[in-house]
């Protein structure tokens, strides 16, 4: 334990940000790390806990109390030995992670929470800097050869712990470029992209080969989007060339709202916008680009997708930007006696909503009123709403709370149902009641589909969640996979 008043002594400090005026003109990161001695001081807040719930709170386990008594002792090389044990990735964890770990943090029963989050990507940004971070490459090679399937979090992570056991990892991405929703879903300015191609250039080194713009089955038909597939490989040669297929794709299918109008232009996905701003960034070239530029941007669902697509609008110069969230407004603090160590449901208040955001909640849209009138063809031009209050589970309107709300671009961010189906079809994977792949986590044949020698990790079975719970899923799939290739495994789980 780093000082054994400290949470007595030191209040939580935030992590900054950079002015409003100034970030919203760029894609860049605006996030101020934590100084060293302002980081040793947050890290002495840490009680070092006998029971550290903020280790079961975390999908990875992080040993959270050891690497903060190292950062307040100034040891930072076995800070992020500590860190890297347990998460390939805390420079994405450390961005964009909700952190379930300081919802479960002891202290936050009647205090502040230690910022466990912000001590963690101090660590890793120091450990860059420092070139902590190496290589590792497997002594031996067990002359296994193992494809994945999917480049975002849980395929990486999973990838880079299969190389590091001996095994040769191919990983096959439909994308042009590597990293899933990492890339083409979070926005830059919460998730530079150099960060993921710095992991690629150390898993390469590590012996991980990688295929971009190949799509496991069959080529689709032309997309919106310029990143998408030119070839193709078949489950039949992915499990001809090798002795495992682990699939951590995504889950792809983005909730639809079937309301009058929804065939008007106008009216996306959110991950028909998202992902544009990323590839404009990047130096594609689009013919066409989704913008909010000038618009009434209406952005329905109220979670993280919906936040991004609200920073995403005021970059592009929205004349305004409008959130809707069907649920009411949950309170602004949570009851921590009843709900402690778990994930509270609290009004959050995200850094893009900061930038210029109305928030509605309660609210159900009715209808896509077009240009040429309702019911006709043209682009959106308004909506129309309703107020909404529950009993239980049961939705009612509200009578007399009807409106038309001005809109020209409308954006559905209401979450994921599952993921591609053509991809679990083409394998013959057993699918769940959500149209997930259907695998147990148990230890024993943990993460082994109903097909031999197919394994599954990540949203592509659990369904959408967050970036640290598919780095776990990533890391335990790699597990099952070793020792299922070779009989015993001593990757950690």
């Amino acid at each position: 334990m780093g000082k054994v008043t400290g949470f007595m002594e030191y209040g939580r400090l935030e992590e900054s940000y950079e002015p409003i005026a100034k970030r919203i003109k760029s894609y860049d990161e605006f996030v101020i790390t934590l100084k060293e001695d302002q980081a040793r001081i947050q890290s002495a807040r840490c009680m070092d806990c006998g029971t550290p719930f903020c280790s079961s709170g975390c999908p990875v386990n992080n040993i959270i109390p050891d690497f903060n008594d190292l950062v307040y002792r100034g040891d930072w090389r076995n800070a992020i030995e500590v860190l890297h044990s347990t998460n390939n990735f805390p420079e994405f964890t450390g961005r964009i992670c909700p952190a379930p770990c300081e919802a479960a943090c002891t202290l936050n029963v009647n205090d502040d929470a230690v910022g466990i989050k912000s001590i963690e990507h101090a660590i890793i940004d120091r450990a860059w800097d420092e070139g902590w971070v190496q290589p590792r490459p497997s002594k031996h090679a067990t002359g296994k050869r193992i494809a994945i399937v999917g480049s975002g979090p849980a395929g990486l992570a999973a990838a880079q712990q299969l190389a590091r056991a001996g095994h040769a990892v191919t990983v096959y991405e439909k994308n042009s470029a590597i990293g899933g929703l990492l890339r083409y879903g979070i926005p830059d300015f919460k998730l530079a992209k150099s960060h993921i191609d710095r992991r690629v250039e150390q898993m390469q080194a590590e012996g991980v080969q990688f295929h971009t713009g190949v799509l496991v089955g069959e080529l689709p038909a032309a997309s919106k989007v310029t990143n998408m597939a030119t070839q193709s490989i078949t489950p039949a040669d992915l499990k001809e060339q090798f002795d495992a297929v682990l699939l951590c794709g995504g889950a792809e299918q983005s909730r639809d709202l079937p309301v009058p109008g929804r065939h008007l232009g106008g009216v996306h996905f959110a991950m028909e916008f998202l992902p544009q701003q990323n590839l404009v960034n990047s130096g594609a070239k689009l013919a066409s680009q989704l913008r909010a530029d000038g618009k009434h941007v209406i952005v329905i669902g109220g979670g993280d997708t919906g936040s991004d697509c609200v920073g995403t609008s005021n970059r592009h110069g929205a004349t305004s930007v409008t959130q809707f969230e069907l649920l009411p407004m949950p309170p602004e603090h949570e009851d921590k006696p009843l709900v402690w160590p778990y994930w509270p449901i609290k009004l959050r208040t995200s850094s893009s909503h900061e930038e210029g955001c109305a928030r509605e909640f309660a609210i159900a849209t009715k209808e896509f009123i077009g240009d040429e009138g309702e019911g006709r063809g043209g682009n959106v031009k308004a909506l129309k709403t309703v107020h909404v209050q529950w009993q239980g589970s049961k939705m009612l309107e509200v009578p007399g709370t009807e409106k038309i709300i001005p809109a020209d671009l409308v954006l559905l961010a209401m979450g994921f149902t599952a993921p591609v189906a053509a991809v679990l079809d083409v394998f013959g994977v057993d699918k769940d009641a959500r149209g997930n792949a259907r695998a147990h986590t148990d230890p024993s044949g943990g993460y082994a589909t109903n097909m031999p020698r197919v394994f599954t990790a990540g949203d592509m079975r659990r369904g959408q969640s967050l970036v640290v719970w598919a780095i776990r899923e990533g890391r335990q799939a790699a597990r099952a996979v070793d020792q299922a290739l070779l009989g015993r495994s001593d990757l950690p789980r």
